[in-house]
């Protein structure tokens, strides 16, 4: 699948763009599965705040900014990564607990590879837009989504701390999922930088490649 964006010449209205109506459909299925056959109720609920927010602002855009289908892929599997976390809690992931025993490693690292999908799979739509929307210089478009990859996942490990020390305690060891690792919330966005300088370094290198 080639690093492309969508024109406005290539714009289409949803119900013949059949790519992303089949992610529509598996994601609404698979997020339906994880919420009846989750272990926590609570905590999926509460990892799931960010997931509807997220569907509710693609839906609310598309009219007015359509991603590429790529990007669309992306976000996709990442929003998938992170449904199949919330249904187990990270901590308590099936997929990690295997990858631990294979590799004998001394924790579940399933909330490792969910941030760093975060980096790896959203930091090319953030480049779309940037590209897309702005005359800015290329170094710029591909540095940003980095940066902001950076700025979100801090965010984010805040608004961990606020749901698990303030507003739901009760719930809140599991939602942060640390497994008694003081670093974890600079192991967490330091994976997620990773993850986006990987795909901006793929992504900055394919398109030297192309020009003439």
């Amino acid at each position: 699948m080639a690093f492309s964006f969508t024109t406005d010449q290539e714009r289409t209205h949803f119900r013949r763009n059949l790519l992303l109506i089949a992610y529509v459909i598996i994601f609404g299925l698979f997020w339906a599965y994880t919420g009846f056959h989750t272990t926590d109720s609570k905590n999926w609920w509460l990892e799931n705040t960010l997931t509807l927010s997220a569907v509710i602002l693609l839906v609310a855009f598309y009219k007015h900014f359509q991603f590429s289908d790529f990007s669309y892929t992306c976000i996709f599997l990442f929003m998938m990564l992170h449904v199949y976390g919330s249904q187990h809690t990270y901590a308590e992931n099936p997929f990690g607990f295997w990858v631990k025993d294979q590799l004998h490693l001394e924790r579940n690292h399933y909330d490792r590879l969910v941030h760093f999908g975060f980096g790896f799979f959203l930091a090319y739509p953030l480049n779309e837009v940037f590209y897309r929307l702005t005359n800015m210089r290329p170094f710029f478009s591909y540095a940003l989504p980095v940066d902001l990859t950076v700025s979100m996942g801090a965010f984010y490990e805040l608004m961990e701390w606020s749901v698990a020390d303030v507003f739901f305690p009760t719930q809140g060891m599991a939602y942060l999922g640390t497994q008694g690792d003081v670093w974890d919330a600079q192991k967490d966005i330091a994976v997620a930088l990773l993850g986006a300088l990987i795909t901006m370094a793929a992504v900055a290198l394919t398109r030297k490649k192309k020009r003439p």
